[in-house]
């Protein structure tokens, strides 16, 4: 099964450019908590509600910060085209819960995530492995509750 088949198509995106008070906005308005940055279609990074914590407000940035200030650039992502497979090693070879998928020519066409290939490609049997790997704290990380 190939990623294009479990993805979230035309996901919400928001430009480098965009104020954090207004990403703030937009990510409760849509219960999103992860969104791809994009400058035009061309994925330049992803940026969290935990970026805008880590990076943002405990850097002391101002609500006017721009999102490029604070995304992670380079973000792990798949190709519509891969196996879902592919998707489940890049989640767990990053720790992450959502990537970006790009089409042939690198432009964004969709989101998928964890929850995706437990819902819709139905594997539970590999879900257990995955969200292990993605929940183990990054080296250097504390997660301290």
């Amino acid at each position: 099964m190939q990623v294009r088949e479990i993805m979230t198509p035309s996901p919400t995106i928001v430009p480098p450019d965009c104020s954090l008070k207004d990403l703030a906005a937009k990510m409760r308005d849509q219960d999103i908590g992860a969104l791809p940055v994009c400058d035009g279609d061309r994925l330049v990074g992803m940026v969290t509600d935990r970026d805008i914590v880590v990076r943002g407000v405990a850097m002391d940035k101002s609500a006017d910060t721009a999102v490029r200030d604070v995304m992670s650039a380079g973000s792990a992502c798949v190709h519509e085209d891969d196996e879902i497979e592919e998707a489940e090693r890049q989640m767990a070879r990053h720790h992450v819960r959502r990537l970006p998928v790009l089409n042939k020519d690198q432009r964004l066409v969709g989101m998928v995530s964890l929850a995706d290939l437990v819902e819709k490609a139905g594997f539970a049997e590999t879900t257990q492995q995955v969200v292990e790997e993605v929940s183990k704290p990054t080296p250097g990380e504390s997660r301290r509750m």
